[in-house]
This record gives C-alpha cells, structure tokens and sequence, in this order.
C-alpha cells in the first residue's frame, strides 16, 4: 500500500488522474458546513441487497439534482430532492476549482467507524463515460484506499481531512476500485458530498 502525499496537489497515475485539496475549505468554514449539512439533509438508510442477502446500508444518504434524473447503484434507485441553499453554495466553488459542471450530488454520512462503503467504482451509465467526480469530506478523517483492477502493484491511500477536495478524473472509473472501510477505532462522525454529472437515460 503507497500513501498519497497531501503536500502535491496532481497525481497522474496508470489510467486515472486525481487532485487533492486540503483545505478546500478552512477549519471554521468547514465546522460551519458540517453542522449545516448533517441537520439540513433528509437523511435515508436504504436497504442493500449483496450475494441474495438484504440489510441496512452501513451509512446514512440522500442524493440532490437540479432535475429529477434518478440515480441507480447497488440496485438502489434515488430519486433527487432540489439542491437546497447550502448547497448550491458548495456546488459554485467546487464547479470553479474543478472545471467541471456537475447537476447531482450524493452525500454520506458515516456515523462511526462501522459505517463504510465497501470497493466500487462510480461507474454506472447514467455518469457516461469517464466521468468527473469531485468529493468533499467534511468531520471526521477517513483514510480512502484504492487499487487498480488490474495492476496489482498500484494500491494506495489517502487520508480525506476535514474541508478536503478530492478531485477524480480521466478513466479512473474503468480502472480503478475505491473503498471507505470500517474501523474498530472509536471516530466521530464524517459527512461526504460526491459531485456528479448524470445523464438523461
């Protein structure tokens, strides 16, 4: 396992290409944001189906759009709720640091160590091809791991601090895996806006 360097913004590595900002967002800004964010959301826990088993999502969601283009992943369909004023905020300043022009955003929240996202790419057809996706952590540090499907060799983490813009491009969905894993460790709570652009299917 290679540890990315928060110090270098641009990483460029075998098929993907990923930025990172620390302080995207400043300590005050940042406590701001979080308190905001975790009592204004509409909050879900959906059910997930693995393997012909059904349980509770081991985190909290909600998905918001500027359309009602759904969202399907893990054969959970979102249906978006408007982007309300926070928001619409975040969304103008992490549009203008990334370039990219985003009309969707799935928030996380991981309530402690045993919430997590298991490997996945955010590949699903209604982000296209080679999608831009900009994520936010605000709270709690989570370290975020991922690997190369095919190089074995290309495994790395990153620790996501609070105020932190993480920024993947390039073909990066295709080739790559990326998880958020439990901890036994006892950790505060971590809220998590991953931009997105979704397509009319």
């Amino acid at each position: 396992m290679k540890f990315i360097s928060p110090e270098s913004k641009r990483h460029i590595l075998p098929n993907a290409e990923i930025e990172y900002i620390s302080d995207f967002y400043q300590k005050p800004e940042a406590d701001v944001l979080f308190n905001k964010l975790l009592s204004e959301t509409d909050w879900i826990q959906d059910d997930i189906t693995v393997f012909g088993k059904t349980y509770k999502q081991p985190r909290l969601t909600a998905l918001y759009g500027e359309s009602q283009q759904q969202y399907r992943y893990s054969n959970i369909v979102m249906h978006p709720k408007p982007i309300t004023d926070t928001i619409s905020t975040i969304k103008h300043k992490v549009e203008k640091e990334s370039k990219t022009k985003f009309n969707a955003v799935l928030l996380n929240l991981y309530r402690d160590g045993a919430d997590s996202n298991g490997w996945h790419a955010d590949n699903e057809k209604e982000l296209g091809k080679n999608p831009v996706i900009a994520s936010l952590s605000l709270g709690q540090e989570r370290p975020f791991h991922f690997k190369h499907r095919h190089l074995k060799e290309e495994r790395y983490k990153l620790l996501l601090e609070h105020g932190s813009l993480l920024i993947m491009k390039g073909e990066m969905q295709h080739y790559w895996l990326h998880q958020i894993a439990k901890t036994k460790k006892q950790i505060k709570q971590r809220i998590n806006l991953t931009f997105r652009f979704l397509k009319n299917q």
